[in-house]
């Protein structure tokens, strides 16, 4: 801060002034003001001291020691309750220059001393050296301030460029299999409310509604033969179908300890195995199944079920439960379908929010 401008700042400061002597408070102001500082609250009940600072922003506090109702150090001691990052320093007025007083003040966060009687040019001197001093670590606050508002836009654009090519990237593999947006936004907002009812923290199930759209994204590397193929799959293309598990969590692989590629990695991996080990492409079972791919595995079955698609109809709802319910213990983890089962509005809620659009 150029010296002019940081001088013409002090001038301005807002100065508490508190002695329970009128006689020290007229000296005091009228040494203050003819130096040309004008911002100056004198204060006579040190019970006021409080109010006021809580009031308007202080950069100075002059402060006396022996006063009624409370002492300097007892007001200190409020100041200091406040935890204000940028508390204003202190300078002690006192007629006692014995070394415990001196001691105890410092140690409650006075600054500096100005003895009593007051001497003019001592005086301006230290409340000049205690406002440009504070004026700036002000200064210095305000710019880390503003450095960290800046890290923190920067951080939030950061991810939103992330989460943009995380769902351009499950875009890419709903064209691929005659899938829907609103599929990818009703599975993912189920599983976000399946993660909930588990208990998962809240930055979890953000990631489980941001990374289980991307569940499929391996079947990018699926041939159209197969991938779009009208009928039954033969066993050969079957074989070759499971493998966008594997493509997917090939395609997601991430050793930059990114959080939300690495549930993706898990979830394009873990969601088509099976409760009962039956699924691929692991053959895992039971909780050796990922939480994250079980999840995703419920909700993806269940709309996938009650979604029209150019080669079916889409399955009425009671019918899609009584699956769903038939599977626990086979299919699906059983306690999550308990979950499931007990979401049922609140899923019906989300498939209104993200219905299909008709053409």
């Amino acid at each position: 801060m150029p010296a002019r401008s940081m001088m013409i700042e002090t001038k301005a400061a807002r100065i508490l002034v508190v002695d329970d002597e009128p006689a020290n408070l007229k000296l005091l102001n009228k040494m203050l003001q003819t130096d040309g500082y004008e911002n100056l609250e004198l204060i006579d009940d040190p019970r006021n001291v409080l109010p006021l600072y809580r009031k308007a922003r202080t950069d100075l506090i002059l402060l006396d020691i022996n006063m009624p109702y409370l002492d300097g150090f007892q007001v200190m001691e409020q100041l200091a309750a406040l935890n204000d990052p940028l508390l204003p320093p202190i300078i002690i007025l006192t007629a006692q220059a014995r070394s415990e007083i001196m001691l105890r003040a410092f140690a409650a966060g006075a600054r500096d001393f100005l003895g009593k009687p007051f001497d003019r040019y001592e005086l301006l001197a230290r409340v000049r050296n205690m406002l440009h001093a504070h004026m700036a670590h002000r200064f210095v606050h305000e710019q880390n301030s503003v450095l960290e508002d800046m890290v923190r836009a920067r951080t939030r654009a950061l991810q939103e460029s992330q989460l943009e090519i995380v769902r351009r990237l499950g875009r890419a593999s709903e064209y691929r299999d005659n899938e829907t947006g609103a599929h990818i936004m009703r599975m993912s907002h189920i599983a976000e409310l399946l993660a909930k009812a588990c208990g998962m923290a809240r930055d979890e199930c953000e990631l489980v509604l941001n990374a289980s759209p991307m569940h499929d994204v391996g079947k990018i590397g699926i041939s159209d033969l197969i991938l779009l193929k009208p009928g039954r799959l033969s066993p050969e293309e079957r074989t070759v179908m499971e493998t966008h598990a594997s493509i997917g969590a090939d395609i997601l692989a991430s050793a930059s300890g990114n959080k939300l590629l690495e549930m993706a990695h898990t979830i394009a991996l873990s969601h088509h195995e099976k409760w009962d080990g039956s699924g691929y492409p692991n053959g895992l079972s039971g909780e050796a199944i990922p939480l994250v791919g079980r999840i995703t595995a419920i909700a993806d079955v269940f709309d996938a079920l009650t979604s029209e698609r150019p080669y079916k109809k889409a399955w009425p709802e009671a019918e899609a439960v009584a699956f769903m319910r038939e599977q626990a213990g086979r299919h699906f983890d059983p306690t999550l379908i308990e979950l499931f089962l007990g979401l049922l509005p609140e899923i019906a809620e989300i498939r209104q929010r993200f219905r299909e659009e008709r053409h």
